[in-house]
């Protein structure tokens, strides 16, 4: 089948130039001590919001300057025909609406706490973007007050290009053993089975019958990368879920080999302890790990899932973390591995945007720009919707999954994004406060019996 068309409008190359006074005043801002920031809006999408880095006025940006990705909003073909047909039929443009702050973000009692500078309307017009690239803007504009020596200029780039991408949906609870369909448009093509099973403690070198691949001589990976801590007190332990292909062959599993423990005085998988899940492909007649996803719940007010997903490479001992961000127990949301645009800094990778860390190595050694082989995770690479806790035992949770059309070049490649996605779903059982009980599909029977 063919993917779904897709169109990212990024903004990129924030920079603003301002006017250096001898004395301090307060229609001027002074760069060394003032931090800004600007809130970006589309029509019906959430608001975000990017750092502004400040430059001399006598700089030539962008000679010499870091380029950087600020923020992206993603349409698929249901909101690009509504903008467009806004734009034609409702009687006016659409814009790209950005207002340019001075100050730290947030707020106190209610009140904004940075200082408006000025405002940035960029018009656009997304007809077509699903098959060609526009670069609407790229360079400076006035803001503020035009009086002489006081106004700043404001540097940014405003471009939407295709990116098209492969939708599938769960077709039920990933503990439910659901089948997998590929969405495209109005059509549901079955393309994947899971099965979730349980793996018990006398199970290390033949998990389950679901993970055919594995065999006595294998290496065991349960026990390189995580544990079977057995510790009196509460845990979740031993779930896997193997994706099958429709001959019925595995094309990849999740298989949780760190147990979800309450913290000591707790009924909370804190931070500090964290589950575990390996993301596991077929290679060489058994499975090798292609990624790890571990999760924890936050304490404090939000009482939001916390995660970090980071790529295992065949030979070497660093790893590449692609997603470290939080998302809402209650409400759910979307996990994303999203890289922006990756630049180098003193020899190593860093992200375009703060939630997605990029190709950056962990452990010994230091991997420049171009080496790592696996800096070719650029741009979106995928999201899952996740359903959250608010639902109770009612709810019913069938994660849908985007990957990027660039980041699939064969069965495993999508089935690994799914066998992820289903971990990151399970996550937020695994996470449940120990207070409460899960549904009885992540019972192991003698649980039930008990």
């Amino acid at each position: 089948m063919d993917p779904c068309p897709f169109v990212r409008l990024s903004v990129c190359n924030l920079a603003l130039k301002v006017p250096v006074a001898s004395k301090p005043a307060h229609s001027v801002v002074h760069p060394s001590s003032s931090p800004c920031y600007c809130k970006i809006k589309l029509k019906n999408f959430p608001l975000q919001t990017a750092v502004v880095p400040c430059i001399l006025s006598e700089s030539q940006f962008p000679d010499g300057q870091v380029q950087s990705h600020a923020a992206s909003f993603h349409l698929n073909k249901c909101d690009l025909e509504k903008l467009v047909a806004k734009s034609v039929f409702g009687g006016g443009k659409l814009y790209l609406k950005i207002s340019i702050y001075t100050g730290r973000r947030g707020s106190t009692c209610g009140v904004n706490s940075g200082r408006l500078l000025g405002k940035v309307d960029v018009p656009l017009d997304l007809a077509g973007t699903e098959s060609r690239s526009v670069l609407f803007h790229n360079g400076w504009i006035v803001i503020g007050k035009e009086a002489k020596n006081s106004s700043a200029q404001f540097h940014l780039s405003v471009k939407a290009e295709p990116d098209p991408r492969f939708v599938f949906q769960f077709d039920g609870e990933p503990e439910c053993s659901p089948q997998v369909f590929q969405i495209q448009g109005t059509i549901r093509q079955p393309v994947f089975t899971c099965k979730f099973s349980f793996r018990t403690t006398g199970d290390r070198n033949q998990r389950s019958r679901s993970l055919p691949l594995e065999h006595s001589g294998s290496r065991n990976w349960l026990s390189s990368f995580g544990s079977e801590r057995e510790r009196p007190g509460k845990e979740r332990k031993g779930w896997s879920i193997t994706v099958h292909d429709l001959s019925g062959s595995p094309v990849a599993a999740a298989s949780m080999v760190t147990p979800f423990v309450a913290s000591p005085g707790s009924d909370r998988v804190s931070r500090s302890n964290p589950g575990s899940w390996l993301i596991l492909r077929p290679g060489d007649g058994t499975w090798k790990p292609w990624g790890r996803l571990e999760a924890w719940r936050e304490r404090g007010s939000a009482d939001s899932l916390g995660y970090r997903f980071e790529l295992i490479p065949d030979s070497a001992a660093a790893r590449i973390v692609l997603a470290e961000s939080t998302l809402s127990c209650s409400k759910g949301g979307k996990f994303v591995i999203d890289l922006g645009t990756s630049v180098s800094t003193n020899g190593r990778l860093t992200p375009g945007n703060s939630t997605s860390p990029a190709c950056s190595p962990r452990g010994s050694g230091d991997f420049g720009y171009g080496l790592w082989p696996y800096c070719m995770y650029r741009g979106f690479v995928m999201s899952a919707s996740v359903e959250g806790e608010g639902g109770g035992s009612s709810k019913c949770s069938k994660p849908t999954v985007e990957v990027s059309v660039q980041h699939v070049n064969c069965t495993e490649d999508a089935a690994a994004y799914v066998a992820l996605s289903a971990a990151i779903d399970l996550s937020i059982d695994a996470c449940r406060l120990f207070s409460q009980k899960l549904r009885k599909e992540l019972c192991p029977s003698q649980d039930l019996l008990s």
